[in-house]
């Protein structure tokens, strides 16, 4: 646990300078007061984990990635003294009882992302992909050893950048437990609304995510790409909701947000409908000719998009791996069309509950039962709710259409967002981990709509005993969900408490594995099943024919047809 508590420290060190010294840039040019200290936090992450992608291209993503980065960092802390200092004064006459919370989630993350249980996807390709990152960088044709190597995601040069594997002792996986943390905070503001006694859509989205965020406390050890996306894009929508509730007029935020949105589909590209809320601060941009202001905004999201896509092609000749219908680049190192088009349809009907790939073709009214049924009963009511809010929205949505209330798209283009993602990722890979976040954001964002336009149909004085009784409703709800959540978590923890990793985060698990040889270098694969783990490096889950593009591993490798 102290491990992580020291990892911690320096993750927000680096990422707060360094959202803090980007931030001051773009607001010399587009005064904006920044509402949430956490905000400097989210974008430092993002454009630290760009960097790290950036120095991928060129090889070790290590020892002088660090370096690079803590001489940016100082850079940025000279310049800006005498503003932090002030920022640091003003962070110290906050109210006591929210720094206490915050640094109580602080420990008790920290000891969640200490130990637990490591996805099994960790084992078989999470921890390899990332010490790849750790002793080469972008390697060109990885995916040709392991086609899962090719599942490039910006999460995995995230914790390359800051698993301190060049110490020469283990590799730290603490980033995914982090932005638990930084999601827990944001979601804690939740207790000044049931303080004020009204709750607003962005808390009932915070609720949602106080639920998500029990259920993976014993597995946000694991550098899995899936809780990083679906904690990201809680981020998102929380935030974008709170603009809306507070009128929020200025443009920035928006666009800032979408840019973090660009971010997210970084980490998981199956989140990409997100980007449906750039239509928001687009449209105002356009509407008022701010030529230059959507050309930073354009940049800012070409370049966050950039190498993430410049590694997708290095790791598989791909531009979108394993998707082969943009076909763009003949390279030596090309993952065959064959084996991308079967490794995406096993995607599919695994999210789908089947392991046999022939059934792909079988239509959604057949495997949709079989994959309900499936579901764990917790997960069932909140699909069914999901779709009873699709529903209500598609009524909704109508009616403001032939004017039968008051419009508000601002507030439409969210829940169609979330609407869009939830359908997408139903009809393809509705594996419940992959899209859960669509899955408990539907519902929030549309009852907790009509929760609001309920409280808000009279005002404050002219609210009758029915709103007074929504409003109660709607409080009980939270307060009993919370109660609920922090008993569970209060078992969880008990249950599975152990008296080890205080000072040191659980390793990464490793597997028996058999050795061969290509061209002079040693392989690994595993003796049973299909896992590796970290240590026995390079492996793959089978014995594979490779084709070295040069003498070192460094240099690549293709597919032998």
């Amino acid at each position: 646990m102290l491990s992580v508590v020291g990892i911690w420290l320096y993750i927000f060190l680096t990422t707060f300078l360094v959202g803090y010294g980007l931030l001051q840039i773009l607001l010399r040019y587009i005064p904006y007061r920044i509402r949430h200290k956490n905000t400097y936090l989210l974008c430092g992450l993002a454009a630290v984990t760009v960097y790290a992608q950036i120095f991928s291209l060129f090889g070790r993503v290590g020892l002088m990635a660090n370096v690079l980065l803590l001489a940016v960092c100082a850079g940025i802390a000279w310049h800006s003294r005498h503003a932090l200092g002030h920022m640091l004064q003003e962070t110290g006459s906050d109210r006591k009882e929210k720094r206490f919370l915050l640094f109580a989630l602080f420990l008790l993350f920290a000891y969640g992302t200490s130990r637990g249980i490591l996805h099994y996807d960790t084992g078989l390709y999470h921890a390899q992909s990332i010490r790849w990152i750790e002793e080469y960088g972008a390697v060109k044709g990885l995916g040709n050893l392991h086609c899962r190597l090719a599942y490039n995601s910006a999460s995995f040069a995230l914790s390359a950048l800051y698993s301190m594997a060049f110490w020469g002792g283990q590799s730290f996986h603490c980033a995914a437990g982090w932005l638990a943390f930084l999601l827990a905070g944001t979601c804690m503001e939740i207790t000044d609304a049931l303080r004020a006694g009204r709750l607003r859509t962005s808390d009932f989205a915070r609720l949602m995510g106080i639920y998500y965020l029990v259920n993976i406390f014993d597995e946000m050890i694991s550098p899995a790409s899936d809780y990083f996306m679906v904690l990201l894009a809680f981020y998102v929508v929380i935030r974008w909701l709170e603009l809306l509730e507070e009128s929020v007029e200025e443009v920035f935020p928006y666009a800032m947000l979408c840019v973090l949105g660009v971010f997210l589909m970084t980490v998981k590209l199956s989140a990409a409908l997100i980007l449906l809320l750039v239509l928001h601060p687009a449209f105002a941009l356009v509407k008022g000719r701010r030529w230059k202001e959507t050309g930073l905004y354009l940049t800012l999201g070409s370049l966050t998009a950039a190498p993430f896509f410049i590694r997708n092609v290095l790791l598989s000749g791909w531009l979108v791996y394993p998707f082969t219908q943009i076909d763009l680049f003949q390279v030596p190192w090309k993952i065959p069309k064959g084996l991308a088009d079967y490794d995406a349809r096993e995607i599919q009907v695994w999210g789908r509950g089947y392991t046999d790939v022939t059934q792909y073709e079988l239509p959604m009214k057949e495997w949709l039962p079989d994959w309900f049924g499936a579901l764990a009963g917790s997960d069932k009511l909140f699909t069914l709710a999901a779709v009873a809010a699709v529903g209500v929205l598609i009524l909704y949505a109508a009616g403001m259409t032939v004017g039968l209330w008051r419009r508000r798209w601002d507030m439409l283009l969210v829940q169609m967002t979330v609407a869009g993602s939830f359908g997408f990722w139903l009809c393809t890979s509705p594996l419940i981990r992959y899209g859960c976040v669509y899955v408990y954001l539907m519902p929030a964002v549309v009852f907790g709509s009509l929760y609001d336009r309920i409280l808000d149909g009279g005002g404050q004085k002219g609210e009758g005993r029915w709103r007074g009784v929504v409003r109660v409703c709607g409080l009980t709800v939270g307060l009993v969900l919370l109660c609920y959540k922090s008993l569970a978590l209060g078992r969880q923890i008990t249950a599975s408490y152990e008296n080890r990793y205080w000072l040191v985060q659980k390793e990464y698990e490793n597997y028996e594995t058999a050795s061969y040889v290509i061209e002079g270098i040693t392989f690994y694969y595993p003796v049973s099943g299909d896992q590796v783990g970290y240590e026995d490096f390079p492996s793959a889950p089978v014995k594979k024919e490779l084709k070295l593009l040069g003498e070192d591993l460094a240099d690549g490798f293709a597919a032998v047809l």
